[in-house]
């Protein structure tokens, strides 16, 4: 992407531009020992509070954060040069990802399967009023954030000082929506509609139709990119042999198979598919909670996240995840040498600050992010998945008139996509 006097390409992690082709840095062995120490004194922690069951979940999101990092993947990145110039490149990985991640989770659910005898049961969610609003704003922020759910806790992770101002006011935002969920839930919305039981068709049916959706969409994007003939991602910084895995750099369809195997296996342990802000909403509430605040009033946090609020964060199984994605992030980056925070502009802040708080408070009354709403509600055969991933696009189009006045660019015909 070019440089100019306000590119912030340096802070976009999701933009797959902090590794371009080149030399393979040195290892950064003191982050690296740092952070083996704090993967294994919070494994540990994990156990003891909670069970293996949680210790296990702890390390799933430790492959996370580490797939997410070594192939730069981006949900935030794949809709903006989607909408800017026309490259599918990204949207494509993520039909893979869906695709196989429907045929996993279309096993599970007809199955039964669960390594610990519970149920599974995914992310159906109703459509209406709030998953408009949400998931519009959710495109919104993200693109001005830099960053989605998963690409902010893999960016923190792997050293994007901007990104840490992102996360902070996404936990903010997302406190926000969930002491307004009980309004936004009163609007007008239709019954939770699965396109496998909903229909009639079962889960078999339901895999067919969406492996038909997945097609048409994946060959119409191959037949858009030969009318619109797009510019192509900058290819990332890679070595050969066993280097490769833990050194170089994954390319986007190998990560996509390893994103849907690791979230099959969170639903067959947890019972319940991947997701990550309803970790921030709990982190927030747990704050408000220890100042005085009677969040436990709210609707959020009655019933089944009433106790939460009170018992330690380890036996929350999301905030386990997100805080494995964290880490393998960390060390991932130290491997590769790319761990360089650096100062973050006013613009830049701005943006994050802003981004942060619409992707929180979108993600609430959207019913989740890009991963619990988008990945895991459309493996999930949910209408509410598709219904999300429309309306970020379109927050994506109307964002990319808005990061300019922050400072950020947006990728043009005449540059390489990054």
């Amino acid at each position: 992407m070019a440089q100019t006097s306000t590119s912030t390409v340096s802070t976009e992690w999701n933009q797959r531009s902090t590794t371009v082709k080149g030399p393979i840095q040195p290892i950064q062995k003191p982050y690296v020992f740092v952070g083996l120490l704090g993967i294994i004194a919070l494994f540990t922690a994990t156990v003891i509070v909670a069970d293996w069951v949680q210790g296990i979940l702890f390390l799933i999101g430790l492959a996370l954060g580490m797939a997410l990092l070594y192939a730069r993947f981006g949900f935030t990145s794949a809709f903006r040069r989607l909408v800017s110039v026309g490259n599918v490149q990204g949207l494509q990985a993520h039909m893979l990802m869906l695709a196989a991640a429907t045929t996993l989770f279309a096993i599970i659910f007809a199955t039964g399967f669960s390594f610990t005898g519970t149920e599974p049961t995914g992310f159906v969610s109703p459509v209406g009023i709030s998953v408009l609003v949400g998931a519009f704003m959710f495109g919104i922020g993200m693109q001005l954030g830099s960053g989605c759910a998963s690409g902010t806790l893999y960016s923190v992770g792997g050293g994007s000082s901007s990104m840490v101002l992102t996360l902070l006011f996404f936990i903010i935002g997302s406190v926000a929506g969930a002491y307004h969920l009980a309004f936004w839930q009163g609007t007008p919305q239709m019954e939770p509609f699965s396109l496998a039981e909903s229909t009639g068709f079962g889960f078999f049916g339901g895999w067919a139709i969406q492996m038909a959706l997945f097609a048409a969409i994946y060959f119409g994007t191959v037949l858009f990119a030969r009318w619109k003939n797009p510019p192509m991602m900058k290819p990332l910084t890679t070595t050969s042999g066993f280097k490769k895995i833990l050194r170089g750099s994954w390319p986007l369809f190998s990560a996509a198979i390893v994103l849907a195997l690791l979230n099959a296996l969170v639903l067959a342990i947890r019972g319940t598919p991947w997701g990550i802000t309803s970790a921030f909403a709990l982190w927030g509430g747990k704050f408000l909670n220890f100042i005085g605040v009677d969040v436990a009033s709210w609707d959020y946090f009655t019933g089944e996240n009433a106790a939460a609020l009170t018992d330690s964060v380890l036996l929350d199984t999301t905030s386990v995840l997100n805080f494995g994605i964290i880490l393998g992030a960390f060390v991932s980056a130290a491997l590769q040498g790319t761990f360089n925070p650096k100062r973050v502009k006013p613009g830049v802040a701005g943006a994050s600050i802003i981004g942060g708080l619409l992707m929180g408070y979108g993600a609430r009354l959207a019913y989740g992010c890009n991963i619990g709403a988008y990945f895991g509600g459309i493996a999930s055969f949910s209408l509410h998945g598709w219904v999300w991933a429309v309306m970020a696009i379109l927050g994506t189009g109307l964002a990319l008139f808005i990061r300019p006045l922050f400072g950020l660019t947006n990728p043009t015909p005449k540059d390489s996509v990054c």
